[in-house]
């Protein structure tokens, strides 16, 4: 099996018979496989089959503004576990500029403990209840393992099921959604958030990951989920080194031939502070940015992120840059 990396480029001269794709486009591919060396080709070498993954549109960039309203998350544990902390933080957010809001009420750094579904729910669902009340029409998305906690969380006003066990952990949570209709974003991690970063391998991580993702979709259309509400996470970080991390970000866009939008949750994320010398989480933010504009540049359409007013500002910058001669 050959699996298409799409190359993306950028810029107003695209020639004829480029293919769109997350506001990018490309003329060529790169085909991967465990068995040949990568080759690059023209896109007229692709089959329809390949050549289908593409014909979406989503061309604008999202940015996902996290909003934990935890003790103990990795980069801002308990500065908005009170909840009208957080209310108050998912409404600068959105005016920062953040199109959706993910809230998490359990962390997933490395070490974290799992946490209770009375105690997650205590912490998510009476939060999104208050920001539908404040008025608040962005979507929310949910970050849970845990079909009760999604089900609280949907009930009290969510709109999409956020899952970093790709939807392994319940297996109540993918026919939930499926029931309900929502979006779902299905994550790669391998092992769970105690024990992710004890010696993480792969055969191949960027092939491992990918196969990975895309049986988790299927499995997810078969429960009821239609491909066109499913968003894929590679799972920068989670049950990755540092080399893990960057070679899946050096070919991110391998994602899009699962014919559905990538998210990247690298924000503050650890790497960031080793390859920027960014001891603390909070200073990562130059960091954060840099790895979101790469990943854009390869089509990337949904950007997770703490600080949600630079990652914008950065966003808008490169965009009008990119597409104005």
């Amino acid at each position: 099996m050959r699996n298409v990396r799409p190359l993306m480029q950028v810029g107003p001269a695209r020639p004829a018979g480029a293919i769109p794709c997350g506001g990018c486009w490309f003329t060529d591919v790169e085909l991967l496989s465990r068995d040949t060396a990568p080759r690059v080709v023209p896109v007229s070498e692709l089959t329809t089959a390949e050549r289908a993954a593409f014909d979406r549109t989503w061309d604008a960039p999202q940015i996902m503004g996290i909003l934990n309203t935890t003790p103990d998350s990795f980069s801002d544990g308990g500065q908005h576990n009170a909840r009208s902390d957080a209310v108050a933080h998912g409404q600068a957010l959105i005016g920062q500029g953040a199109e959706i809001l993910d809230i998490g009420g359990e962390s997933t750094r490395p070490g974290a403990q799992t946490v209770d579904v009375e105690e997650e729910i205590a912490r998510t669902a009476p939060v999104i209840r208050d920001l539908r009340a404040a008025g608040v029409t962005t979507p929310i998305s949910i970050d849970t393992r845990k079909a009760a906690v999604a089900e609280a969380a949907l009930d009290a006003g969510a709109s999409i099921v956020n899952d970093v066990s790709g939807f392994t952990y319940d297996p109540d949570l993918a026919p939930l959604c499926a029931a309900r209709g929502v979006p779902v974003c299905v994550m790669h991690a391998q092992g769970d958030p105690q024990t992710m970063q004890d010696n993480p391998t792969y055969d191949d991580v960027l092939l491992d990951v990918y196969d990975f993702v895309a049986e988790r979709i299927e499995v997810l259309q078969a429960a009821g989920v239609a491909k066109d509400r499913i968003i894929a996470d590679p799972g920068i970080g989670f049950g990755k080194t540092l080399d893990h991390n960057l070679a899946l970000l050096n070919r991110i866009s391998l994602f899009h031939s699962l014919g559905v939008p990538i998210l990247l949750g690298a924000s503050r994320k650890r790497f960031i502070g080793t390859l920027g010398n960014a001891p603390e989480a909070s200073a990562r933010t130059p960091g954060s940015v840099a790895v979101a504009l790469a990943a854009i540049a390869q089509g990337v359409q949904i950007i997770r992120a703490h600080d949600v007013a630079d990652h914008a500002q950065a966003i808008a910058l490169w965009r009008a840059s990119v597409a104005h001669p």
